[in-house]
Parts: C-alpha cells; sequence; structure tokens
C-alpha cells in the first residue's frame, strides 16, 4: 500500500538530519585554522572585501566561512567589519595559553579541508563526497547510476519535510503546482495530498523525469500529478499558478537564481504564487548553527548556499514579486511565499 501521505512520525529526527547536513563545517573550520584565520583576524578586523583580498579567496565561500564563524560566536560583525571574539582570542588565536589550533592539526590533511582551501580561493564546487575525478555535481544528475541514488536520498528526506510543508501552506483559491527541479516529486504528491482541489506537475531534466513518474505512479498519485521535461534555465511550462523551488535555489550562485526567478515571472500569470522551501540564514546572518553548517557542504559540492531571507527578500523584489514572511517548517527548514507584481 502507498505511504499516507498526510501522516507524520511519531519522533522528531532532528538530530539524524542534522549529523548529515553538518558533516562537512569542521573541514572549513580546519581549512581556516590551517591558515591561522582567527590570529590575524583578532590582529586586523575586516570586511568581507579585505579577507577576500589578504587570502586571495572569493566572497561566496568567504561568506558561508563568516557566517559558520558568526553563528558560532566565534566572531561579531560591527556594521559589516568582521572581528575575533574573546572565544576566539582564547582558543583560537596563536599564543593564548587555550590555544586549541594544535588539536585540529592532525586534521589539516583530510581531503574536504583540503578541498575548502581550492573552493575559497576559486568558487568553483569540488568534487561531490571530495572526489577528484567525479563529474560536476549538476552534471553528475545526467548520469543515470548517480541520479537515482541521489533522488533516492531527496526522496527520503523528503517524505517527511513535504508534508510539513504542505501542512503549512495556504493555498487558498489556487489550482496547480509546478514543482521545479521537482526529483523524485514527492513535494508535488505531498501537497495534492494535503490540499484535494490542487493540482501538480513535476518538472525536471532527463533522467530524473523517468525515475519521478514511477514513484509518483508508485504512491498512486498519477492521477493529480503529471510530469514534464525540460531544462529550468531554458523556460517553464505555463498554465500553473503556483511554482515551487524546494531545496533548489541553494545548488546554484546569484546569477543563476536570478536568471530562475525570472523564468518564474515569465511563466506565472499576475498575481501567481512563488513558494521557495528550503534551509535559511537568518537576516542578521548569525545563524540558526544547523543552517550555517548545512551551508558549508552546498559551498563545497555545489556553485549556491544556503541564503538568507533577506537575500532571497532582496532577489524577489528585483525579479518583479512582492516576498512575504519566513516560516518554519520542520528540521531547521521553511518556506517564504511571494506573489507576481
Amino acid at each position: 500500500m502507498p505511504h499516507d501521505l498526510t501522516s507524520a512520525p511519531k519522533t522528531d529526527p532532528l538530530n539524524i538530519y542534522r549529523y548529515r547536513d553538518s558533516l562537512y563545517a569542521v573541514d572549513l573550520i580546519t581549512a581556516a585554522l590551517s591558515l591561522d584565520f582567527f590570529t590575524w583576524l583578532a590582529a586586523s578586523p575586516s570586511t568581507l572585501a579585505g579577507i577576500c583580498t589578504h587570502f586571495g579567496f572569493k566572497e561566496r565561500p568567504v561568506d558561508v566561512m563568516m557566517t559558520l564563524f558568526t553563528a558560532n560566536e566565534w566572531i561579531s560583525n560591527d556594521n559589516g567589519v568582521f572581528h575575533a571574539t574573546e572565544k576566539a582570542k582564547e582558543h583560537l588565536c596563536a599564543g593564548s595559553p587555550w590555544e586549541l589550533r594544535p588539536y585540529y592539526a592532525s586534521l589539516h590533511e583530510r581531503p574536504i579541508a583540503r578541498d575548502y582551501l581550492d573552493v575559497l580561493k576559486t568558487d568553483k564546487p569540488a568534487g561531490w563526497s571530495g572526489d577528484k575525478a567525479a563529474f560536476d555535481w549538476h552534471k553528475a544528475m545526467e548520469q543515470e547510476d548517480f541520479a537515482r541514488k541521489f533522488t533516492a536520498a531527496m526522496d527520503c528526506r523528503g517524505l517527511y519535510l513535504s508534508q510539513a510543508l504542505a501542512k503549512a501552506l495556504d493555498l487558498t483559491g489556487r489550482s496547480c503546482l509546478l514543482d521545479i527541479g521537482a526529483s523524485s516529486g514527492i513535494y508535488a504528491c505531498a501537497i495534492t495530498a494535503q490540499h484535494p482541489h490542487m493540482k501538480a506537475v513535476a518538472f525536471d531534466q532527463v533522467p530524473v523525469d523517468r525515475i519521478a513518474m514511477k514513484l509518483i505512479e508508485e504512491r498512486g498519485c498519477a492521477e493529480r500529478v503529471g510530469v514534464t521535461t525540460g531544462n529550468m534555465f531554458d523556460g517553464l511550462p505555463e498554465g500553473c499558478d503556483v511554482h515551487l523551488y524546494s531545496n533548489v535555489l541553494h545548488d546554484w550562485g546569484v546569477p543563476e537564481v536570478k536568471k530562475l526567478l525570472a523564468v518564474s515571472h515569465a511563466s506565472l500569470p499576475a498575481g501567481g504564487m512563488l513558494i521557495i522551501h528550503d534551509a535559511f540564514i537568518n537576516a542578521a546572518k548569525n545563524g540558526p548553527l544547523h543552517v550555517a553548517e548545512y551551508s558549508c557542504l552546498l559551498m563545497h559540492s555545489t556553485q549556491g548556499k544556503c541564503y538568507s531571507t533577506g537575500e532571497y527578500a532582496a532577489l524577489l523584489d528585483e525579479a518583479g514579486f512582492t516576498p512575504g514572511t519566513y516560516h518554519d517548517t520542520a528540521v531547521a527548514r521553511g518556506f517564504m511565499t511571494a506573489v507576481r507584481r
């Protein structure tokens, strides 16, 4: 029998998600310590641009790094100037009797830690899971075996997260949802199960489209959830009044996010709704820690990061949407809605 997509587990899996989401954060910390970053910052408080100039780093990975350090209270941000906190000066700077840098020294040669030094300097994602011979993640998704494994991972994660999102959404007066970069189609299925007046279309590229079609049929959702194939950057099918980007925009840099919001604006009718479901950094960019840790993984292996609510609001407004407020759902995830002007 298909799983009831309006049900929920009896227990909270937050810590299970968090182990996986935070996996690479220690390697980014290790990479920074190998450069004696905090000793330098304690002596030379600096802006993001100043840090990039001094170390020869790029903005996106440094932004992720500084958000992680701020969330851990190792640095503070005073009107755009970063300072080492007392905790960092005591435990992460050379010369302190409480210095813990040697404790991390044995980790400097970990492959992911070494990857981060390259990512910081080039802004180019490393191989998936630190595999130098691997395809770029986005290219890897065009390969049948990798696409099946990764779609299975996103499907099991989405079974819980999609129901939390579906129950929190107000889709009164809406009729059809386009699930963009839909992976297995689990979000389209859960939303139509929770909102029986809705239909949905799962939109993804080859070979993910075939995988999604099979899973949607197995869930008994094919009558209300269709599948359409295409490249989301080339344009989106019309006829839907709701667009969903669930765990999609965080894979891309700002130019690509702007492009995707533009193609949604072109496809949606006036008054149409856009939903971003993701892990969000807060507007102050000092947490939540779980999301700052997860952003490290994304920065390492994709072109993106976890964006802040303020960054998304500005991007949505620029693209011709009126952004709404942020709402929590589950496991440090949440959503923002916006209305096409």
